[in-house]
């Protein structure tokens, strides 16, 4: 019983700094992606395409259909954007990962 407690305290600690480096990269991805011209955190970007509070709207798996297959999701939606956001199908699947956690720490509207 114990052992199971210390190895589940092991793994959320570990995983927490996965995630938190995750996010990190993440930010950078966006960055490199030039997100920041269609969207914005805080008070960088565009204003029109805002993704402060997005984590608390959107689970993960929707967020990473949002970035793979943005013009299946907008039409499934019903969702206008001009210009619609493109696929980035092409992404990495590790780039795509650190972007969906970067984009789960968005919690603050």
């Amino acid at each position: 019983m114990i052992r199971t407690a210390c190895l589940a305290a092991v793994f959320a600690a570990v995983s927490t700094v996965a995630f938190a480096q995750d996010a990190g990269r993440g930010q950078k991805v966006y960055a490199d992606q030039k997100c920041s011209i269609c969207h914005s955190v805080g008070d960088a970007g565009n204003k029109k395409g805002p993704l402060d509070g997005v984590a608390l709207t959107l689970s993960a798996a929707a967020i990473r259909e949002w970035i793979v297959a943005a013009p299946d999701i907008a039409a499934k939606t019903k969702a206008v954007r001009k210009p619609a956001m493109k696929a980035y199908d092409t992404l990495a699947k590790e780039d795509v990962d650190a972007l969906v956690a970067y984009l789960q720490t968005l919690k603050k509207r």
